[in-house]
């Protein structure tokens, strides 16, 4: 008995998922707060440290400012590099990689927090610390990550300017111009930035090889890696030292740095001078780089110390 020609099954590609509806927690995740609470820090440190009076009024817009800006920025760092995030082990479950978020709507919030905080910067408090925030965030999300993170081993030592801008920020909403202080404060967290973040790098380079990202230990090596750790650390010691020198600030500012950077110089030496196995858990590295994180924080509240005992 002969039928009707059975007709091949059909099959169609899976549909690409979708986004899952995004909360208000994938939109704070994309500011990246705990990177966000280091600026803000330093950020109000250059505005209390700074010479001069400021409203409170307007000092908090300044803070504020900052903060909404660095949030804008890293949301649109998370935009570009959605695709890496997805191949990294330790940030594959951010919004957008994890499926939370549409590209676009991270985009779009990225350009409407940092351009708010600019324009409210500059009608609020000045035009020129809104030029020097604006000029941050291009530097992040366009120079650093855009640019200089897929492209070279250097990317974090010259991106590390768009991380130092935020005390310079402040101290010129307060005073209303550049000088020799802000740079200063500039150039410490610029030279603090690579030992900070090779440390950690040292630990997560599988992910940063996986993703095709050419960060030092990645390009030139664990051995090499260290070896710069510990040179940076050297030139950041008496860089933290130089607003005493010069006389911009008092004695306590200055023995809290020679003490915070002498143990920083100490856990760098840890770093540089030893040699690793292939299972070696990398403890003087997690410890400098969890280090690094507080010794900034200390040294910045004490400049603020110090200007508040010298101004009674």
């Amino acid at each position: 008995m002969s039928g009707a020609p059975i007709a091949p099954a059909v099959t169609h590609p899976p549909a690409p998922a979708l986004p899952l509806p995004a909360d208000w927690r994938d939109f704070f995740a994309l500011t990246k707060p705990r990177v966000m609470s280091l600026v803000i820090f330093t950020g109000l440190c250059g505005l209390l440290a700074a010479p001069g009076h400021i409203n409170p009024v307007l000092g908090f817009t300044t803070v504020l400012c900052i903060a909404v800006a660095a949030g804008g920025a890293a949301a649109l760092n998370q935009w570009w590099e959605a695709d890496i995030d997805a191949l990294m082990k330790r940030t594959r479950e951010r919004p957008i990689p994890a499926g939370r978020m549409d590209r676009t709507n991270a985009r779009d919030f990225g350009v409407a927090l940092s351009a708010a905080a600019v324009l409210v910067m500059g009608l609020a408090v000045g035009w020129l610390a809104a030029a020097i925030l604006a000029v941050s965030v291009i530097y992040y999300a366009l120079v650093y990550t855009v640019w200089l993170k897929p492209r070279t081993p250097q990317n974090i030592v010259i991106g590390g300017g768009a991380g130092a801008f935020p005390p310079m920020i402040g101290w010129v909403a307060v005073t209303g111009q550049i000088t020799l202080m802000p740079v200063l404060l500039f150039l410490i967290i610029f030279c603090w930035t690579p030992p900070h973040f090779w440390a950690l790098a040292l630990f997560v380079q599988t992910d940063y090889a996986k993703a095709g990202i050419p960060m030092l230990p990645v390009v030139a090596g664990a051995a090499a890696t260290r070896r710069q750790i510990l040179l940076y650390s050297l030139v950041l010691a008496p860089l933290t030292l130089l607003p005493w020198w010069i006389g911009g600030t008092g004695a306590l500012y200055g023995w809290v740095a020679a003490g915070l950077s002498g143990l920083f110089v100490a856990l760098a030496f840890r770093v540089g001078l030893r040699q690793a196995g292939p299972d070696d858990a990398m403890k003087p590295e997690k410890q400098l780089f969890a280090y690094s994180v507080l010794y900034l924080f200390a040294l910045f509240a004490a400049l603020v110390a110090d200007h508040l005992m010298l101004a009674r």
